[in-house]
């Protein structure tokens, strides 16, 4: 990029990233790079930077499987091994080895994991590890980072002669000083340790009656530190013993030394993986702090912004638990130039450098706070003025300095610049100075640049709602309270509400309607209709949103309806059937009764069993049909349902057609459809349907 600058930093407060993403760098090589970080000028690397930090963002997010990325870098042991007959430290081969293991861990991914992170899975097959070298430390080290004993036989030699000095020590030790315990030569104590060695805590006033080495009094005076003289020589023996096993270890680990540096190339590989992950998994951390996406990339000049936040301002209002009000905005080749304009404090310069920041970030690689479906594009340079940057150094005042920066935007910008110009205009003379920033205006729009400019000066406000492709817009306020509601307004300018403000704050009317004469009446009438279009916009949004949310409710209430309804078919279904078998089983009752009755005792009842036979048969037979009748609708219903599956062809939905309710199966038949939605009538009632909701039966 062009121009990058630390103008351009300070202008958009991009050292505040810098500083937030690298306190998610592990180590100081990521931290430092983050603090520097500039825009990435090869498109490719660029491309595989936000790809992969979004890919290690949802892995961060998983992390029950993913593991953290915590290791220390090794730099200054890679420069060692170079070195001929170097020897490593203990610390050293440790950051090396769980450099080695974070490296296999991370290549030891299940496969189902890497299908949906190709980058990440390009860059770990890239980077080679080894379990030879692993092994080859671990053998040497033990649980808790000491050498092991069977590190060489010379080592496990001398340690086993060690030990047997030291239980000779002990065994002197506590020899003698059961013996002056027992004549009371000993302080509270009895013992301690002076100089790496365990001696007796005597009463200075029986120093001369134990036999040893003086090696220290306390700081009264009052004990004498004795080394008994049984463990002088093994003392010394020990000592020299520990001097074998230190050179025996350097020897080991010089050894080591020598192995890692013949697998040099292979570390310097897992290294730079290791400071390239740091790099990442910053950037992807601070993605997740801001809640940040990989927007979507286009190769033709465009800024479209959709639930945008200025991430520092969104940070601060989440500590402060304030909501932070999402800004759209869109810059493209229809409307490449847009004009903010409102009172002050309504939130034009945040939304100015909303746009400035998150296009300097997406520049750098960084993901930036806006939803996923938003559209950014890359820029050959971003040209900011932006406050107050009087020159004491060069004695230029406010003015002469945006003279100078005005010059220096018009030599370099062209149609891939993105110009941000804060408070456009001001600095002189109210219609000198605004004429001139009319032509400038001009200038720039003529270069087919895109920008945002915030200003209160008409002329230019009325010059962009004049030109094609460039556009006003305006910070909302509450007209009742003229409270700024940080909302971005497209399609119109907006009052400075100069008055209205002033009279808020006590301002005499006497002193406004002075005020007011000395202005044209041209220019009140214009302020008065911006004012008044703002108020009616602010009234209409209240108006729309409170539509919206009667709409949402009245849909509500709609599938509530229709639920309820289909219940209450049901239960009626339900019912009906009860009182048709309840019927059924009184009729059959009372004809059992005429049986009854006519049956006698005393007779073989002939007439009376062959009437009851018959009946009984005609009963059965109706049954039987009725079930065969039932079996072949259960099968026809499942062939209707089959062939309803079938037929979601949206196209066979039109007037005219019956189609049933998925949720409460209801059947109804469409009355019209426009689009994707359908009315359709359920008996008398009518509704508007999605078509996806429905099924086609006929």
């Amino acid at each position: 990029m062009r121009h990058f600058n630390e103008q351009l930093v300070n202008d958009l407060e991009f050292h505040e990233v810098r500083i937030l993403a690298s306190s998610y760098a592990k180590q100081p090589t990521a931290a430092k790079k983050m603090l520097a970080l500039s825009p990435i000028g090869n498109l490719e690397n660029w491309k595989w930077t936000l790809g992969i930090s979004n890919e290690l963002k949802s892995l961060i997010l998983d992390g029950t499987v993913f593991p953290p990325l915590d290791f220390q870098e090794f730099s200054d042991e890679l420069k060692m091994l170079r070195i001929a007959d170097s020897v490593l430290s203990e610390e050293s081969f440790e950051r090396i080895l769980r450099g080695i293991q974070l490296i296999g861990k991370l290549k030891s991914l299940p496969d189902e994991l890497m299908e949906g992170v190709p980058h990440f899975r390009a860059l770990m097959e890239s980077c080679e590890h080894s379990t030879e070298v692993e092994e080859a430390i671990l053998k040497i080290f033990d649980a808790k980072w000491k050498v092991r004993d069977e590190a060489s036989g010379e080592l496990h030699s001398i340690r086993q002669e060690i030990a047997q000095v030291r239980r000779e020590i002990t065994k002197n030790f506590q020899r003698i000083f059961k013996d002056c315990q027992g004549k009371g030569f000993l302080g509270d104590s009895g013992e301690s340790y002076l100089y790496d060695r365990r001696v007796l805590s005597v009463f200075s006033t029986y120093k001369r009656k134990v036999s040893g080495n003086v090696l220290g009094t306390s700081k009264t005076g009052a004990i004498t530190y004795i080394e008994p003289s049984a463990n002088i020589l093994l003392n010394s023996q020990l000592e020299m013993l520990f001097g074998d096993e230190r050179a025996e270890i350097r020897k080991i680990l010089q050894r080591l030394t020598k192995y890692l540096a013949s697998h040099s190339a292979l570390l310097h590989t897992v290294h730079k993986t290791l400071l390239q992950l740091d790099d990442l998994q910053a950037r992807a951390r601070l993605a997740i702090a801001l809640n940040a996406s990989q927007v979507v990339y286009s190769e033709q000049p465009v800024v479209h912004l959709l639930k945008a936040f200025h991430p520092l301002l969104y940070l601060k209002n989440l500590e402060r638990k304030v909501a932070t009000v999402p800004q759209h905005i869109l810059l493209n080749q229809d409307q490449r130039m847009m004009v903010i304009s409102g009172p002050n404090a309504g939130g034009k310069s945040i939304t100015l450098k909303t746009v400035g920041l998150l296009q300097l970030m997406w520049e750098c690689g960084l993901m930036v706070p806006a939803a996923e479906n938003s559209v950014m594009s890359r820029f050959d340079c971003v040209l900011t003025d932006i406050g107050d940057n009087q020159s004491i150094e060069n004695q230029l005042s406010t003015y002469s300095y945006r003279l100078k920066r005005m010059k220096f935007f018009l030599e370099s910008a062209n149609k891939r610049s993105l110009v941000l110009l804060d408070e456009f205009g001001t600095g002189s003379d109210p219609e000198l100075g605004g004429a001139l920033a009319e032509v400038f205006f001009e200038e720039l729009y003529s270069k087919r640049t895109f920008g945002v400019i915030t200003t209160h000066f008409s002329p230019i406000k009325v010059k962009a709602s004049q030109l094609r492709n460039a556009i006003n817009g305006c910070m909302l306020f509450d007209t009742k309270t003229l409270a700024p509601t940080y909302q971005l307004s497209i399609g119109e300018p907006g009052s400075s509400f100069t008055f209205e403000v002033a009279k808020m704050n006590g301002i005499p009317e006497e002193l406004l309607g002075r005020a007011k004469k000395k202005l044209s009446s041209q220019k009140i009438k214009m302020d008065g209709l911006l004012t008044d279009l703002q108020k009616q916009k602010s009234e209409l949004d209240h108006a729309m949103k409170e539509a919206t949310e009667q709409t949402k409710r009245a849909k509500k209430e709609e599938e509530s309806y229709l639920h309820k309804v289909g219940k209450l078919e049901e239960k009626l279904a339900k019912q009906q059937l009860l009182a048709e078998r309840n019927n059924k089983y009184i009729i059959i009752g009372k004809r059992m009764d005429s049986f009854i009755d006519q049956y006698n005792l005393r007779t073989k009842n002939k007439e009376v069993m062959e009437e009851l036979k018959k009946y009984v048969a005609i009963e059965k037979t109706s049954r039987m049909e009725a079930s065969m009748k039932k079996k072949l609708q259960g099968d026809s219903k499942k062939k209707q349902a089959a062939k309803e599956k079938k037929v979601r062809d949206k196209s066979l939905m039109v007037a005219g057609a019956t189609v049933r309710l998925e949720k409460t199966q209801q059947v109804g038949q469409i009355m019209d459809v426009v689009g994707e939605v359908a009315t359709v009538a359920f008996g008398n009632f009518k509704t508007k349907v999605e078509l996806e909701k429905l099924w086609l039966i006929k």
